[in-house]
């Protein structure tokens, strides 16, 4: 018997706020036999991984402090994401942002002036804006895949921040690493506890989430930018242009991107480096699928994200495990997701033979 693959007449509302659920467990499950064919225990391991970083007060700290930008780019990107306008270079829209910043922060004239840190932040924003905007342009005049151009920006926005951090801005007293100078103390932003390096920078992250919440879910520009995602026929018949939802959702990336990358130099790092990100900009895709596009869902699937790179370090240093392995754990997450989502959208129908 054949089968062919066709589309649901309703899709279950109940499944779709399942799915990242039962992703979940399946990726947990996946993730112990892939222990258990390491050699490792897998109970011992999987509470290395997900328990163990969250025991005590700096765990939760850093579980936050990870977490806080992967929601506020989830944020941005979901945006475009409603209106089918696929923002992949979030990562190199921070670096961008974090450049744009440190800038402001190292070479501004008055080292100590109480505008530093609101002047970083608006030229983090700005910057990440900037350069979401090649792509918006090139989509919206030209109609090049946004896809590819975004991506393609990244690498070229790190091979400008090596250059810098190997070149022109490299500290002349940090002993040649590839690192800037330190940002002043007007330049960081406040932690909440000396003891901990989670800081104020995200209370950014949750103005993004109301702010994100308010222009999807009650503007009606919002509602265009769904419209336009989910049924742009029937948006270019209303007179919904297809070039303000590619304008609207690249930059709203590309400026929660950018903000990250500021918060990530002016909060834990203070000067900036080829490390400046972990690779949150495209862990942020992932999040905002599991958040289902939503505000709030984002915040779950960031902290669950979080957790995953804690994890990963945790692994490394209690069992000697490669911390690549949350990559995989992204991986495996991601695969499950979209395959929820297929059979929750499509169906295998058999097909009749005739006679």
């Amino acid at each position: 018997m054949r089968f062919k693959i066709e589309q649901r007449p309703e899709p279950s509302a109940a499944m779709r706020l399942a799915a990242p659920l039962v992703a979940a467990l399946l990726t947990l499950l996946v993730g112990s036999v892939l222990f258990a064919a390491l050699g490792q225990d897998p109970l011992q391991t999987l509470h290395a991984f997900f328990i163990a970083p969250l025991n005590s007060m700096n765990g939760v700290s850093e579980w936050l402090l990870k977490a806080s930008p992967l929601i506020l780019i989830a944020c941005g990107l979901a945006v475009g994401f409603r209106a089918n306008v696929w923002n992949i270079g979030a990562e190199g829209q921070l670096i961008i942002g974090a450049i744009a910043a440190c800038g402001v922060g190292l070479f501004y004239p008055d080292p100590e002036s109480r505008l530093l840190l609101p002047l970083m932040i608006l030229a983090g924003a700005l910057a990440g804006m900037a350069w979401a905007a090649i792509p918006a342009f090139l989509r919206a005049r030209m109609n090049t895949n946004e896809i590819l151009v975004t991506l393609m920006l990244t690498y070229i926005a790190g091979l400008l921040l090596s250059w810098l951090v190997h070149g022109p801005w490299r500290d002349p007293a940090g002993f040649n690493y590839p690192q800037t100078a330190l940002l002043p103390p007007a330049a960081m932003f406040p932690v909440f506890d000396d003891a901990y390096r989670l800081n104020t920078s995200v209370i950014l992250t949750v103005i993004g989430v109301i702010a994100m919440w308010l222009f999807t879910d009650r503007s009606f520009l919002g509602y265009k930018m769904s419209v336009s995602g989910a049924a742009p026929l029937a948006a270019r018949y209303a007179g919904f242009r297809e070039s303000a939802a590619v304008w609207t959702g690249l930059l709203a990336g590309g400026a929660a991107a950018g903000i990250s990358g500021m918060a990530e130099l002016s909060g834990p790092l203070g000067q900036l480096s080829p490390q400046i990100s972990p690779g949150y900009g495209f862990a942020a895709i992932i999040v905002a699928f599991i958040g289902r596009l939503n505000a709030f869902g984002i915040v779950l699937g960031g902290l669950l994200m979080s957790l995953l790179f804690l994890g990963g370090e945790s692994v490394q240093l209690t069992i000697g495990l490669s911390s690549s392995l949350t990559r995989i754990f992204q991986g495996i997450l991601l695969f499950f997701l979209l395959a929820a989502d297929f059979f929750i959208f499509y169906r295998f129908s058999p097909v009749r033979e005739h006679a």
